[in-house]
């Protein structure tokens, strides 16, 4: 298809359009530069190849010369398809795994869970790539002069620039939620200089056919992983829209010759309806997709998806300070930030994490998994899945801080399909009602326990996931969406009041079998009753249930039978060394590895408030020891966490100092994706949740302002964050002290801020704000 009079005249208006989008933003543009990944030569390696996402479509950029690749993903391409893995053995084998860890023969228990109480198949499925598209430029070299790629946070947008016998070429990829297409546009500064060969590179073995043509199509099914089938069809086409030059087509492939400009329109869908529903239709999908998309020209397709990406993006404002290392490409400055003053590369670090959320986690689609959309292998390390006993909630920590509440919903949407598969597991696994989750869950919501029974025998997954439906809620204060989800949360809590367990020694209620994820405890396992982080998310799922009943008028019998179960449960307990303790006994100096990742015991710290400095100083001193002795290097999503622990322990510069290993190279890789290593994307998310609770916290009832302020950042702002109780919060601060805060209440309510031992009770109508400064070293209403 060839661009014609009509797309030239809409491509005028769609300028118009953006430019009224711009100046109708929330907050102007960003300086240049601020807001952008950049770098003076191509990628060679997947971990420096630059990502776009719409939700659904994912693609990692590479911006080659000679030969372009664009790796793609779309967030239904999972491996296998539905089916329950409730191991018909385990309800008759509990009772034993229960009576040998009261006798203390953990290994014994762990033995018998790995022989009957274990999921069937023992693995879940993962999730997968599409392969790539692959661009093939004849005529031009592996290198060019003017050599230039970047990734504009701001824009949404990745671009190549280069120039080669004097012609100035450019490439510009965004993935489009608006229109669903990834789009990519190629350029020049001479006309008829654009050629070039599109190809499908894909390890689905698919067949690649070309449709009219002017269009690419892959198809195909995804494939079989542990015995359970591919049930997947698999539809991706690209659509080759020129201005001038010529359109051929191969086979397998599509070419171009002496185009003035060319536009490639993305389409990619599978037959997944739901995890229990494969009925789809991938191709009438995409070729509706791809019709609406080709009648819009570039103009309009980048006008469409920049307003829609700036939306959110824009409602967060970050700066911590500039210095003369800002200047140099990213890749530089990471590697340089071990030594060097850059606190403009935290910034970009934690607005980074805001792209990639708002890219890979859209209303309608699915939620972040461990890798966020993007992924170059069939088999990604742990499967590229949802790992529920830290990493997908470690996911989500900055979507309600940030202004980012709307790409919650996948995850929602999520957790109340596990209701449905949990439901059977709860019954068939442990004779319950409500429903349970383990540590993992996938495309299929597979729910019973996985891997192995010192790793998957953990029941309180799904709980942890109720934790994000509440705060939801107390982010946003509706009523109605409260309604919709509160029975996911109830239905949680009443597997807990079946399932929990005597604790013979204390007379408290336990969780048995589980695990402190995934340390052991140095008596024969990591099997075990009752550990302090089952003890604390049940505690937090029988609060937010008591609270949910009552706001919504309902329950009342229901909610004294949870405040009864949660008055039973084993409080936290302080070891022998001064920490807090991670097992009912004081094993922590026992544990095999006293540096373990997982942090899980601390979890009342953050990101739960059940512990703080101001409501349980003991307990948090308590944590601050165990941090001491877990110590501070770990992998990229364990370093993220302990300085999530540290901002809610006010150690302001101890958190920097934590932050400074996160950006590192060793947790860092050049295109500024969390090393676990390998890659994993809840480093990023847990960076930006730690540098804002360093700015920010909404815990304990109360708005704390400046909570955690390292010396580092002596004056900088942050803006559109958003605390408890429906209100936003813009911070700013000069010379290390608050110079004004603003508090806006979308709902009419009373809210007490914090800074320091300072506080102000504010009681503001909806749609009113308040402003707040320092009046002869007091905190105080202007």
């Amino acid at each position: 298809m060839q661009l014609n009079r009509r797309h030239a005249l809409l491509g005028g208006s769609a300028t118009a359009i953006l430019a009224t989008e711009a100046l109708a933003a929330p907050l102007p543009p960003a300086p240049a530069g601020d807001l952008k990944l950049w770098y003076r030569q191509p990628a060679k390696e997947w971990v420096e190849a630059l990502p776009v996402g719409s939700g659904r479509l994912g693609g990692m950029v590479f911006g080659g010369v000679a030969k372009e690749r664009i790796q793609l993903n779309e967030n239904t391409l999972w491996g296998g398809g539905p089916y329950d893995p409730v191991n018909p053995e385990a309800a008759g084998a509990l009772p034993q795994i229960r009576r040998l860890i009261e006798a203390g023969d953990y290994a014994a228990a762990t033995d018998l869970a790995n022989a009957k109480f274990m999921a069937t198949p023992l693995r879940q499925q993962p999730y997968n790539t599409l392969g790539e598209l692959v661009l093939t430029f004849p005529g031009l070299p592996e290198t060019a002069d003017a050599y230039l790629r970047d990734l504009d946070l701001d824009a949404a947008t990745a671009r190549t620039r280069f120039a080669h016998d004097g012609v100035a070429y450019g490439r510009e990829v965004i993935a489009s939620a608006p229109d669903r297409v990834i789009a990519i546009r190629l350029t020049a500064d001479r006309r008829g200089a654009i050629g070039l060969d599109l190809a499908f590179d894909s390890p689905l073995k698919p067949t690649v056919t070309v449709e009219g043509g002017d269009t690419l199509i892959l198809s195909g099914r995804n494939g079989a992983h542990f015995g359970i089938q591919g049930a997947l069809k698999v539809d991706c086409r690209v659509k080759v829209i020129t201005r001038g030059g010529k359109v051929s087509a191969g086979d397998k492939a599509v070419s171009v010759r002496g185009a003035d400009e060319v536009l490639l329109l993305v389409a990619a869908a599978t037959s997944y309806r739901r995890f229990d529903d494969v009925s789809g239709d991938p191709v009438a999908t995409n070729k509706a997709v791809l019709a609406k998309a080709a009648r819009k020209p570039w103009t309009a397709l980048l006008a469409d998806h920049r307003a829609d990406h700036r939306r959110l993006f824009r409602a967060v404002s970050v700066d911590f300070g500039t210095t003369a290392a800002a200047v140099r490409p990213t890749d530089e400055r990471i590697k340089a930030s071990p030594t060097t003053d850059d606190p403009a590369l935290a910034a970009l670090y934690c607005q980074y994490g805001r792209y990639l959320l708002i890219a890979c986690s859209r209303p309608g689609g699915q939620p972040a998994n461990l890798q966020g959309i993007w992924n170059d292998k069939m088999s990604p390390p742990w499967g590229g899945k949802y790992t529920i006993n830290i990493n997908t909630e470690m996911n989500y920590w900055p979507a309600e801080p940030t202004g980012l509440s709307e790409c919650v919903a996948p995850l929602v949407a999520m957790v109340q399909e596990m209701a449905i598969t949990g439901a059977r597991t709860a019954k068939g696994m442990y004779g319950a009602r409500g429903w349970v989750a383990h540590h993992n869950t996938d495309l299929w919501r597979a729910t019973a326990p996985i891997d192995g029974a010192k790793f998957g025998v953990w029941p309180t997954g799904g709980a942890w996931l109720c934790k994000h439906l509440w705060d939801h809620y107390d982010y946003g204060r509706d009523k109605a969406y409260l309604a919709k989800v509160y029975p996911t949360m109830k239905g949680a809590a009443l597997f807990f009041v079946d399932a929990l367990v005597v604790d013979p020694k204390s007379g408290k209620l336990v969780t048995s079998p589980s695990i402190s994820p995934e340390n052991d405890h140095g008596h024969g396992s990591s099997i075990v009753a009752g550990p302090t982080m089952d003890q604390a998310i049940v505690r937090d799922l029988f609060n937010a249930c008591i609270d949910a009943a009552k706001i919504l008028g309902v329950d009342a019998a229901q909610a004294a039978e949870f405040a009864a179960a949660r008055g039973r449960l084993a409080p936290y307990r302080i070891g022998k060394d001064g920490q807090l303790q991670e097992w009912q006994e004081d094993w922590d100096a026992d544990a095999k590895d006293i540096h373990h990742r997982h942090v899980s015991h601390l979890y009342g710290l953050f990101p739960s408030d059940q512990i703080s400095l101001d409501t349980t100083p003991d307990l948090a001193a308590a944590c601050k020891k165990t941090l001491e002795t877990r110590g501070d290097l770990s992998t990229g999503w364990a370093i993220a966490w302990r300085l999530n622990l540290w901002a809610r322990l006010g150690q302001g510069d101890h958190a920097h100092g934590i932050l400074k290993l996160l950006l590192g190279p060793e947790r860092t890789y050049p295109n500024m994706f969390d090393a676990h290593p390998p890659f994993q994307i809840d480093g990023n998310f847990g960076g930006t949740s730690g540098m804002t609770e360093m700015v920010l916290q909404s815990r304990n009832g109360a708005i704390h302002l400046l909570p955690a302020l390292p010396s580092a950042w002596p004056t900088g702002h942050m803006t559109g964050l958003k605390a408890r109780g429906a209100v936003g919060v813009d911070v700013r601060w000069r010379d290390g002290r608050l110079e004004r805060a603003r508090v806006t209440a979308a709902k009419a309510g009373r809210h007490v801020v914090k800074l320091g031992g300072e506080s102000v009770e504010l009681s503001l109508r909806g749609g009113e704000t308040a402003t707040l400064g320092l009046k002869d070293g007091r905190l105080v209403r202007a």
